[in-house]
């Protein structure tokens, strides 16, 4: 089996992360694997270090560099752009395309984009609401979920207590995502907070993540000192293991795969009840979910948990126990399967 994996994305986020999980995981397994990346990547620049793995860069426009794929098996397209580029591989050599689909917001409906689903082999849905969003698009595409893993972040307890140690005595409220604040909604939390600090000043929130909408969250956040903006960090897991609440107001999200990791922590999670996060956090079970864009309504959940240290542990207990069909070797044996069957029925 050779696989070409496709990612044209500029960043690194949590699509390009779970593109290297799955990367990783099929190398351990001994899989000839070809990545495309667009020149500078940051996922080529991350996944040089995966013995086997053949990384090109290409340039734009992607379509003139099909001849890439000649020889494989199978393309796995992991966003857009990379979808576009399948479809004209498929359409000039042949080879079969899998796209997997990771947000949940509506697809142009129009005939190219339903010719890119139409045609695919197969198309991936990480949650209920993305498999909507294709099957509205295209009926006759044929999909199936596979969502995403969680990463497995480690922590140092000598870290742990450092980052605790610059906020001895305070209550840690974290988030991690890009700030984009139409997808992420930062700006609500942020007027949460607002509300709380004056009864609850021990309330500090680290936000972790670069982004476009960093001036304007700052200037959002000015008059809060409870507010730090961490930027991007490597060591996610020492910041969820000093973390007491984790609050994920997103306006849209496909799956939420930080919440996999926050729960894989033991973090007890208030989030939006929008898109792919309500597949994966049960109100009441497994978290608390809240309206979108409604800053008192996250600040009372918020409220809520802070109050109730227990309430806090039995949410994040129940959510890891759910953990199971979320690790990389089962995402890794649902991928390996579709590639089977996909080949398979190429030939």
């Amino acid at each position: 089996m050779r696989l070409v994996h496709a990612n044209f994305a500029r960043g690194f986020r949590g699509g390009e992360r779970q593109t290297l999980l799955l990367i990783e995981a099929l190398a351990r397994r001994g899989y000839a694997q070809r990545l495309l990346v667009r020149p500078g990547s940051e996922l080529g620049a991350r996944a040089k270090a995966i013995a086997g793995l053949e990384i090109i860069e290409i340039s734009k426009p992607y379509a003139l560099h099909v001849s890439h794929v000649r020889g494989f098996d199978c393309i796995h397209a992991h966003e857009t752009k990379a979808l576009q580029f399948a479809f004209f591989a498929k359409l000039f050599l042949g080879v079969p395309y899998i796209v997997t689909r990771r947000v949940d917001n509506p697809i142009s409906p129009n005939a190219f984009n339903r010719a890119l689903y139409t045609h695919a082999a197969r198309c991936v849905a990480l949650s209920s609401a993305i498999e909507l969003q294709i099957i509205t698009l295209a009926p006759k595409a044929r999909v199936l979920r596979i969502p995403s893993a969680y990463s497995g972040f480690t922590c140092k307890a000598q870290n742990v207590q450092a980052i605790k140690a610059r906020f001895e005595g305070k209550f840690l409220i974290g988030h991690i995502g890009a700030l984009d604040d139409a997808h992420k909604g930062q700006s609500t939390l942020i007027e949460a907070m607002r509300l709380l600090t004056p009864k609850y000043p021990q309330m500090q929130l680290l936000l972790l993540g670069r982004g476009a909408d960093e001036a304007m969250l700052r200037q959002r956040a000015e008059g809060l000192p409870c507010i730090h903006f961490e930027g991007f960090v490597e060591n996610v897991g020492d910041y969820i293991g000093a973390f007491d609440l984790f609050a994920f107001p997103s306006n849209n999200e496909g799956l939420g795969s930080t919440l996999l990791d926050v729960m894989d922590g033991e973090v007890a999670i208030v989030a939006s009840r929008v898109g792919g996060i309500v597949d994966l956090i049960e109100h009441e079970h497994s978290g608390l979910l809240v309206k979108p864009r409604d800053a008192t309504a996250l600040a009372e959940a918020i409220e809520r948990l802070y109050q109730n240290a227990d309430e806090r542990a039995a949410l994040a207990k129940a959510a890891k126990k759910g953990l199971d069909a979320f690790s990389v070797e089962a995402m890794t044996q649902a991928y390996v399967r579709l590639y089977g069957d996909v080949i398979d029925l190429s030939r």
